[in-house]
């Protein structure tokens, strides 16, 4: 379950491929976030066969759609403000979000998110829940001053891990974000968030 329904609200997408109809259940904190745009990508069967994305204002109005050349495996949030600074501090941001998506491919890998060190989304497709949650912990820790931190590791209630590593890139911080499935052992998540920040890293020549 989500944290209540005040964090949601309801939007009504239209395929811009066949018109089909649906109502989905946005996060309003990811919405209020942006100053403009958020991106929001369908993955296919959540609206119809198609998969495509949405652009919703800050009033939860729907302001266009894109078809894409590639299919989602679940939906996927961009805060365009957010992307948009952040394609000026991190070379080949397009590429590593390309990763971040590829990975979620391993039937294990259930999402993967970046955001900055306050917890701002650059992009994300963790579940909604899992989205949550994360956010709160990074942003208990901002608000708290905790001491520097290069992992963080969450074992939820259904079994399933959060990993979260920060790294600098070009003196910024981020945190790069995994949610795997109850099969993976902490050892081989650990393995593969490395394994994701040096493919990451070796993108932008760090």
């Amino acid at each position: 379950m989500v944290e209540s329904d005040a964090s949601l609200k309801e939007v009504s997408i239209i395929c811009p491929t066949c018109d089909a109809k649906k109502k989905l259940l946005i996060p309003i904190k990811i919405i209020n976030q942006s100053k403009q745009l958020t991106t929001v990508s369908i993955p296919t069967n959540v609206c119809c066969e198609h998969s495509f994305q949405a652009f919703i204002d800050k009033n939860f109005k729907v302001r266009g759609y894109q078809q894409v050349d590639f299919d989602f495996s679940t939906i996927e949030y961009l805060d365009k403000d957010e992307e948009q600074e952040a394609h000026e501090l991190i070379p080949k941001l397009d590429d590593i979000i390309k990763v971040l998506r590829k990975v979620v491919d391993d039937k294990d890998i259930l999402g993967s998110a970046l955001f900055r060190i306050d917890g701002k989304i650059i992009y994300t497709s963790l579940p909604l829940d899992t989205l949550f949650n994360t956010i709160r912990e990074f942003e208990v820790r901002k608000e708290e001053k905790l001491i520097d931190t290069s992992r963080i590791y969450l074992i939820l209630e259904n079994e399933q891990m959060v990993c979260s590593r920060f790294f600098d890139i070009n003196q910024n911080k981020y945190i790069m974000t995994l949610i795997f499935s109850p099969n993976v052992k902490l050892g081989m998540s650990n393995l593969i968030l490395r394994q994701l920040e040096k493919e990451v890293l070796n993108l932008i020549g760090n």
